[in-house]
């Protein structure tokens, strides 16, 4: 595999397309290939890339500019159309070579099926891993319709793999009640809100390598219109910025992150992807140093 150029040309602002000085690797993840609902999330990674022209390259949240961090953006994985298992060994080998070569990795979905052979990978290098998990979906499903490669299952899947106890979920408020009953015995589930139940998890995970994975349907849809399962009541995306603003003052020791389900097609007025890209930007500045 080769990083000397992106696979698309456009690419997200401020991003320096030398790979070897870069400390993160942005990449896209142009697959929606299992929605139970509405298609187009192939679309996100580089619909957000776009709108980040829009971007200050400086964040008033964090008193950092972008410039003071060295980013490669690959484009998008050029992934194989429809062959769902091959399309998650594609991923999960990119992110493997970005972990090889020292670089934290920055994925952009893509439904979130996608962050499940990130996770494989990340567990391959960090064995204590944590996963903190926002979304309006459990994910806990073993299959959907008989199908166990879906986006209802990233979450149980990584349950299986590190330890439901080592899975944080956040702003969960959509799923099956043998979902909720199956959380409540072997993992941590979160109803509803994200910042004040992410506040007193935060301090208890100590310097534990952290995978943080971002659903955007954990905002309301009056926030984000553009995804392909819309779920009322979500939070707003002050409480978004300001969960990502935590995690990055708290300290803890985050060594990748990945945002998902942006299907820019469902919101002509663009909020969706804006408010994706902006989250993008915050990620980048409060996580890495």
């Amino acid at each position: 595999m080769k990083f000397d150029e992106a696979y698309s040309g456009n690419i997200f602002i401020g991003a320096q397309q030398d790979y070897e000085r870069a400390q993160v690797v942005i990449y896209g993840m142009p697959m929606d290939y299992t929605v139970s609902f509405r298609p187009g999330s192939r679309f996100g990674p580089r619909r957000i890339r776009e709108v980040s022209i829009g971007l200050e390259e400086y964040s008033p949240y964090v008193d950092r500019e972008l410039d003071e961090i060295n980013y490669y953006d690959a484009g998008d994985i050029p992934l194989a159309f429809g062959n769902v298992s091959r399309a998650l060994e594609q991923i999960q080998e990119f992110v493997g070579q970005t972990l090889t070569d020292g670089k934290f990795p920055l994925g952009l979905g893509g439904e979130h099926l996608v962050s499940w052979p990130i996770i494989q990978e990340m567990y391959k290098k960090y064995p204590d891993l944590v996963i903190l998990h926002f979304d309006a979906h459990t994910d806990l499903r073993d299959d959907y319709e008989g199908e166990p490669l879906s986006h209802a299952t990233p979450i149980k899947k990584a349950c299986d793999l590190i330890g439901g106890k080592n899975v944080y979920s956040f702003g969960i408020r959509s799923g099956t009640k043998e979902e909720f009953e199956w959380a409540k015995k072997h993992m941590n589930l979160f109803k509803f809100d994200v910042l004040a139940p992410l506040q007193k998890v935060l301090p208890t995970l100590g310097n534990r390598p952290v995978y943080l994975t971002v659903d955007i349907d954990v905002l309301d849809p009056s926030a984000a219109p553009g995804t392909g399962t819309l779920e009322a009541g979500g939070i707003t995306s002050k409480e978004l910025l300001a969960s990502i603003h935590a995690i990055g003052e708290s300290g803890i020791n985050v060594v990748g992150c990945d945002l998902v389900e942006v299907a820019p097609v469902y919101d002509p007025s663009e909020q969706t992807q804006i408010v994706a890209s902006k989250i993008v930007r915050e990620m980048l500045l409060s996580f890495i140093k």
